[in-house]
């Protein structure tokens, strides 16, 4: 794998130009433009207020509902929107496969950060959201750095391993969309994590985007520390996925000329 990355970053012009061309075409004739980024976590929180915080009063602690639905969203659109980009990169990009060799994994990156540009254009919304409501920015905001490259690894080995899978099982294209509704309501976000018993949150943490979410939530709404621990525990499984996605590309790789 070491020399899979060192080779993988004598590509990184090749990654960043796919990644302006993710951007470009994913806006392309768009009267909005960019703006798409902040109307889908902005519809979501405004969809999320309406009906789980004036309808069923869902309790936040005391946070402002628009705070609490949009500092969860954030991070879950990262990934999701990262996860369904991501798993169809290999497939929809058969025409360069086909006619020159690159490393493979260049293509599900650039959608993990064509999501990124996405993913900081909404925390400048959320920064203004915390102005407005008069929430203050800790020092606590410095740990969103691990959080986001944990968030980042584990993204990461869920697009290797999708994207590789799909080119063989093309049926799994239709399976993605699916996962990523179901996946949204198993995740904090419309919920705080208390809700979940206490003797179910050891095996729900094992999911990294549970950690994630409560985490960003907690650093930036209600200015505390993460939990280490979690985080750590985070981070193993994160790069446990990692390693095994990425050998399963890897393994696959070969094979994607013939198949597509």
């Amino acid at each position: 794998m070491f020399k899979d990355f060192i080779n993988l970053y004598q590509y990184r012009e090749l990654l960043l130009a796919l990644t302006k061309r993710e951007v470009k075409v994913r806006y392309k004739q768009t009267a909005l433009g960019v703006l798409w980024a902040v109307a889908q976590p902005l519809s979501l929180m405004i969809t999320f207020t309406l009906i789980f915080g004036i309808f069923l009063k869902v309790k936040t602690s005391d946070v402002p509902y628009p705070l609490f639905y949009f500092s969860a969203l954030l991070p879950w659109l990262f990934f999701s929107t990262s996860f369904t980009f991501g798993s169809l990169s290999i497939v929809n990009n058969g025409n360069l496969i086909t006619k020159i060799y690159f490393p493979r994994e260049v293509l599900p990156l650039s959608s993990l950060f064509a999501a990124f540009l996405d993913f900081i254009v909404g925390c400048l919304i959320f920064i203004v959201m915390m102005f407005y409501y008069h929430v203050p920015v800790t020092l606590n905001v410095i740990f969103l750095l691990p959080i986001i490259f944990i968030q980042i690894v584990f993204t990461s080995s869920i697009i290797f391993f999708t994207s590789s899978l799909i080119v063989v099982w093309r049926d799994l294209k239709f399976v993605v969309p699916l996962i990523t509704q179901l996946w949204m309501f198993a995740v904090p976000i419309i919920y705080p994590l208390e809700k979940v018993p206490s003797n179910y949150q050891l095996i729900y943490k094992l999911d990294p985007m549970v950690v994630i979410i409560e985490n960003f939530r907690k650093v930036t709404v209600f200015g505390k520390s993460p939990n280490w621990q979690d985080l750590f525990i985070s981070f193993l499984v994160s790069v446990f996925m990692m390693i095994l996605s990425y050998r399963i590309l890897k393994y696959f790789e070969r094979r994607f000329s013939d198949i597509i």
